[in-house]
């Protein structure tokens, strides 16, 4: 490091203004740099996301209680200070701050500038290289499965085309009210494959961009599934208000929320729960450092629906954004596929985790600004 660092003994944080603690600042990598007695001084952003904390509330505090179960981290970064070998550990479990888990590797190296001695350690959570390979493969065969539909639909629509045209030009030349009748039901059959077929391939509309504020989208499905349910499902709103706009088409992300809260709607109405309310919670938070497909973001907006219900069978929860996947009876498959499309042009994702009296759907939509709103 080429900048100077502060001195331990007079308490002042380090200058995020420097080059080098911009280049750190920019590391996908979690890192916490301390001073000879392990005290923080400093966390980068990514680090910052991995320990929920900040940088500033962690200042000048010992390692030891940032990272709560440290006591073999604690002598790693001692020898390490004592001998300069950079240390590196595989799979440890640690556990934050605010007591919850997480598996890490790690690696602790010395640095010694302007005869003040520091300690470097970098984190790369397990959990999240494998939610990253989970969502990458998540787009994939989203991405291939539409591909397949969509070309399997154009096929099913042509001939379909023609069987209308027949019936069309076959009524015309009837003139028996009850053989007219048969050819109506030929018409109005092949109307609602065609529909079930542009629903099911997700016919591609161009979002109409705008600023949108995701609270006008929760507020919008809050209302709808209030008039639906009338007090039989408790919905609890948990909203972080200091969430900036998002770029986006208003229209089409209503629909895909709505998709699911519907979807969680009648999982709670159609089982039957004795002794607990049915309960949907729809809660949002700015969340930074998501990996969506292959590209990292800053800041992402996530919402998250939950609710109380019987959830979602195990050899079924990788295949439920999949068309035509459904865990009803009456369910068609279509509107948790057509939610992750819809997500899918806003360069966002759905991801679904669920286990018995717990099912959370999470919806992250980039902050950064990739899209462009339209007039």
């Amino acid at each position: 490091m080429n900048a100077p660092l502060p001195s331990p003994g007079f308490g002042q944080e380090l200058n995020t203004e420097n080059l080098n603690t911009s280049l750190l600042d920019n590391l996908i990598t979690a890192v916490m740099v301390m001073d000879k007695d392990l005290l923080v001084l400093h966390l980068n952003p990514a680090a910052e996301a991995l320990l929920e904390t900040s940088s500033k509330h962690c200042f000048d505090q010992f390692v030891g209680k940032v990272l709560l179960n440290s006591k073999q981290l604690i002598q790693s970064l001692k020898s390490v200070k004592d001998n300069g070998v950079t240390f590196i550990s595989r799979k440890v479990q640690l556990v934050k701050a605010n007591a919850n888990p997480m598996t890490v590797d790690y690696s602790a190296s010395r640095l010694i500038f302007q005869n003040e001695t520091y300690i470097m350690l970098e984190l790369q959570e397990l959990d999240r290289s494998y939610n990253i390979s989970r969502k990458e493969m998540l787009i994939s065969n989203h991405e291939t499965t539409l591909g397949l539909v969509r070309g399997l639909g154009h096929e099913i629509k042509n001939p379909l085309g023609g069987i209308r045209g027949a019936a069309q030009l076959l009524a015309e030349e009837l003139t028996d009210k009850e053989l007219k009748d048969y050819t109506n039901v030929i018409i109005e059959e092949t109307d609602r494959l065609v529909g079930l077929i542009d629903r099911l391939t997700g016919q591609y509309k161009k979002p109409a961009l705008q600023k949108v504020n995701i609270h006008e989208i929760l507020e919008r499905v809050y209302n709808l599934v209030i008039a639906e349910t009338r007090g039989t499902i408790e919905l609890v709103k948990d909203y972080d208000p200091s969430i900036p706009e998002i770029t986006g088409d208003l229209s089409q992300l209503i629909q895909a929320v709505l998709n699911i809260v519907r979807n969680a709607m009648q999982s709670l109405t159609e089982c039957d729960m004795k002794d607990v309310k049915p309960k949907i919670i729809l809660r949002t938070r700015a969340v930074s450092h998501v990996t969506i497909g292959p590209v990292m973001h800053k800041l992402v907006a996530r919402i998250e629906v939950i609710d109380n219900g019987p959830g979602i069978p195990a050899d079924m929860i990788e295949n439920i954004f999949y068309p035509l996947i459904s865990g009803r009876a009456n369910g068609t498959g279509l509107g948790l596929s057509l939610s992750q499309n819809i997500l899918k042009n806003h360069n966002g994702l759905i991801e679904c985790d669920s286990e018995q009296g717990r099912t959370c759907f999470t919806i992250s939509l980039p902050l950064s600004g990739e899209l462009e709103a339209t007039d």
